[in-house]
């Protein structure tokens, strides 16, 4: 029982550390969040995120800012019809070459990496796209009589659309976790512009390098009691092929990874029903996971994420995952406030917090969490 305590202790400090690294990440970035936490979640699953969106909706600058927060190695580059495997893997070592062996010195490359963004990777050549399916699948660099270990967790495509051609889709299905974005709504357009014109000169501390903590999560993961969900799962399954939203037996088992995942950055070494919100990530569309969202509604309900809590709200739309991300939302309004005094745009942010949590809770529905942070923004902006 002494053991179970330290591994409980354990588990619920790396998820801490990763916790407020996706904290950091998120700061700054609007309508992003859930990039940043879903970098991490695939990362704990040892999965990998494909990004659809338009150009310039800050899909790289959501990776880039939770991998540095995460600490490690990152590799990011742009794909083109024309870009070649040396760009990506690494040139020939031509010292080698004179000797007539073909390897190749992935310093700093893409097979070095920890965490890894490919933009528009659906316009990769056959040569890179095959060389990447080793990586993603095994998490192996084979080139000529190279063969070099991966020590990649996560590695995120982002594109335009959802490829057409047969043979590209058969690539995308590598990508477990599919997040579909959109331009920021017009609403929160002022919030944009402010958020865009501080980040190049906010000085961030240099980040610890969390990949251990990640690595340790990654096993509890792995050895995460998933009795109690597997039925809920297989029920989900079953709905969505009912609904004519095709599921592979692939993914179906692998979804698995993702739901222990949630519960590993939870601080827990169980799954439950809390961790059910993954579920529509691995729908393959924007509209069948919208869809997915009402076929699942009463499954996954009762949602939420202490590490993930923006994502656990979008992907449950679930009173318990909302008032988890308002608590959340008003804890990082607070450490504002105590660090400076309130001036206009802090003073607005905590009054608009306090709208949203009211438009949504009555009073006597608040969690305890909530009410605690309601009463202290109210405070805050009353004196």
């Amino acid at each position: 029982m002494e053991i179970d305590s330290e591994v409980s202790i354990s588990l619920e400090q790396d998820a801490a550390a990763v916790r407020n690294a996706v904290a950091a990440a998120r700061t700054g970035l609007v309508e992003r969040e859930l990039i940043a936490e879903l970098v991490a979640l695939c990362a704990v699953a040892g999965e990998h995120l494909l990004v659809i969106g338009a150009p310039g909706t800050a899909k790289s600058e959501a990776v880039r800012r939770v991998a540095g927060s995460l600490g490690g190695s990152y590799f990011e580059y742009l794909l083109g019809r024309f870009t070649e495997p040396n760009e990506v893997f690494g040139p020939v070592d031509l010292r080698r070459l004179r000797d007539g062996v073909v390897e190749i010195e992935t310093t700093g490359m893409l097979p070095e990496a920890d965490v890894a963004f490919l933009d528009e990777v659906f316009l990769g050549s056959t040569a890179i796209l095959n060389t990447l399916l080793g990586i993603l699948n095994e998490r192996v660099f084979r080139r000529g009589r190279t063969a070099v270990a991966s020590p990649l967790r996560v590695c995120v495509g982002a594109a335009n659309t959802l490829p057409d051609d047969p043979a590209l889709a058969a690539f995308a299905d590598r990508f477990l976790a599919r997040l579909f974005v959109e331009p920021v709504p017009d609403a929160r357009l002022e919030e944009l512009l402010e958020a865009g014109w501080r980040l190049p000169h906010v000085v961030r501390e240099e980040p610890a390098n969390l990949m251990d903590a990640v690595d340790r999560l990654a096993t509890a993961a792995r050895r995460c009691q998933m009795s109690s969900v597997q039925p809920l799962i297989g029920t989900a399954i079953r709905r969505l092929r009912a609904a004519g939203i095709h599921l592979s037996d692939r993914r179906a088992v692998r979804v698995q990874r993702l739901v222990a995942a949630a519960a590993v950055l939870d601080g827990r070494c169980f799954a439950s029903a809390a961790d059910l919100w993954v579920l529509p990530l691995i729908v393959p569309t924007a509209d069948t996971q919208a869809a997915a969202r009402e076929v699942l509604v009463d499954l996954v309900e009762k949602a939420g994420n202490q590490s993930l809590a923006y994502a656990a709200e979008e992907f449950s739309r679930g009173a318990q995952a909302r008032a988890g991300r308002l608590a959340e939302t008003g804890r990082a309004l607070l450490n504002e406030l105590d660090d400076t005094p309130p001036d206009r745009d802090l003073r607005l942010r905590v009054e608009a917090t306090l709208r949203e949590i009211d438009a949504w809770f009555a009073t006597t529905d608040l969690t305890e969490p909530l009410r605690s942070v309601r009463a202290s923004l109210a405070a805050a902006v009353s004196v």
